[in-house]
Order: structure tokens, then C-alpha cells, then sequence
């Protein structure tokens, strides 16, 4: 299959609850896309994306792999199902709320999804191919935008901008969550030896800012810092600055 076609097919499979399906030739398949993209994702919640291949979600599904591409022609096709198929189950955000709530659910959503599903942060954003649940999601973005009388660009950029900074954000969270189970050491634990070893070594006259504020974000949180806090306070700047820019 080609590139062209392949693009072709990704977009069909993406939007097929809206395509006329088509007569196939030969015995009903004993599975549906659904049944291999939900395999996917399941496999891929456990074990992160590096674990997906052909094999692999074949092995789990009982099939062989040459049966997989009958219903997925491609691996990178297969991500852009999965990616399009955990948007389905965005919460639904109430109507009638002031501007701030509306931009922080915006943020928060994004942000909650990662957490929920690391491996989509191992999944090219870039020329992704848009599905219904992505483009719902996208529609609901843009729905608590419509009042403020900013062009449709600047809604797109307001939206990006908050994903772009609720994404950062959830990678930190996520790197937070892993290095305890990957080291035998705590964060506080950790802190404990780094700090003292770095105060012993470090050059105080050559980095007095770096060394006082790190100390004391150090032993605040006796971790390299604080993922959820760093948000809390980020999306507030972020969103005095968009409240601003509407109010001009």
C-alpha cells in the first residue's frame, strides 16, 4: 500500500461510523476494528507505546499477523485510531461558566489525559490525522471561545497554547511519577544525599541565585521540584494574560 493510500484508508477508518460500509467478499470477520484498537490501547496504558507492534497486538487478539492488516493496514495507522479512540471519553464541560473556567478546563482536560494515558505523549502530534472524537473535543475547545470576540486564529492559538503548556506539564508530572519505581531511592530520600553532596561541591560565590532557590525549592518539597504546583500556578499567569488580551 502505498503512502497516498494508506492516508486515504487512515481517514476512512477514523471516520467509519459515518462511512457507508462496504460489501466484503469472503467469511464475516470474527473481530471488529473496534476489538483491535481497544486491544491497543489497553496493551499500550500497561506497557507504553514501545511495546506495540504487529506481534504483538496479533498475540493478545489470537489472531495471525497477516489477519491484523484486514482490519488495520499500518502500525502508525493503528496509533492514529487509538489516539482519535481515548478522546471519546472527555467529560462533557457544563455550559454558562465565567471565561476562567472554561479556559482551565481546556488545560486540565488535556492534562488529565495524558496522566491517563502516558504513551500519548510518545505519539506525534504533528499532521495527525483528525478523527470524530478529536474533532468533538476540538469543537468543545473552540465552543468556550466563541464569546470572547477573538478571530478565529487567535482562538486556535488560545487553545494550542494551552495544550502546549498542560503537555509540558504532564511530562514533568509523568517523569515525577516514574523515577521512584525505577530507583530505590525516594524523592526525599535522594534529596537528602544530592543536596548536602551539591552544597559541598558547588561554588556558592559563582552561583548564589541558582543555589539559594534551588535549596529552598529542594527542601520544600524534598524533590527537584513540584509538578502539580508548577501547574496551578502556570495556568493562573497563563490565563491573566489570555484574560487580558479578551478584555482588550
Amino acid at each position: 500500500m502505498s503512502a497516498e493510500d494508506e492516508a486515504r484508508a487512515v481517514v476512512r477508518l477514523l471516520w467509519r461510523a459515518h462511512v457507508a460500509e462496504q460489501t466484503r467478499r469472503g467469511p464475516r470477520q470474527r473481530l471488529t476494528v473496534d476489538d483491535v484498537v481497544g486491544a491497543a490501547v489497553e496493551m499500550a496504558d500497561r506497557d507504553g507505546l514501545g511495546s506495540l507492534s504487529v506481534r504483538t497486538v496479533s498475540a493478545t487478539l489470537g489472531i495471525k499477523p497477516m489477519s491484523f492488516y484486514t482490519y488495520v493496514p499500518s502500525k502508525d495507522a493503528l496509533v492514529a485510531l487509538m489516539v482519535d479512540a481515548v478522546a471519546a471519553h472527555d467529560e462533557p464541560f457544563k455550559t454558562g461558566e465565567p471565561l476562567r473556567a472554561r479556559l482551565t478546563w481546556i488545560a486540565t482536560s488535556v492534562r488529565d489525559e495524558l496522566l491517563r494515558h502516558p504513551w500519548l505523549l510518545e505519539a506525534s502530534s504533528w499532521r495527525q490525522v483528525t478523527g470524530p472524537h478529536r474533532l468533538r473535543r476540538y469543537e468543545q475547545q473552540l465552543g468556550q471561545l466563541v464569546d470572547t470576540g477573538l478571530s478565529d486564529l487567535d482562538c486556535d492559538r488560545v487553545i494550542s497554547t494551552l495544550t502546549a503548556f498542560a503537555v509540558g506539564n504532564a511530562r514533568e508530572s509523568l517523569d515525577a511519577q516514574r523515577t521512584p519505581t525505577e530507583s530505590t531511592l525516594t524523592d526525599s530520600e535522594w534529596w537528602s544525599i544530592v543536596g548536602p553532596a551539591l552544597s559541598e561541591v558547588m561554588p556558592h560565590d559563582d552561583f548564589p541565585l541558582a543555589g539559594r532557590v534551588g535549596a529552598h525549592v529542594g527542601e520544600l518539597f524534598q524533590a527537584p521540584g513540584n509538578p502539580t504546583g508548577t501547574f496551578t500556578f502556570g495556568l493562573d499567569r497563563l490565563l491573566d494574560g489570555i484574560e487580558t488580551y479578551v478584555g482588550q
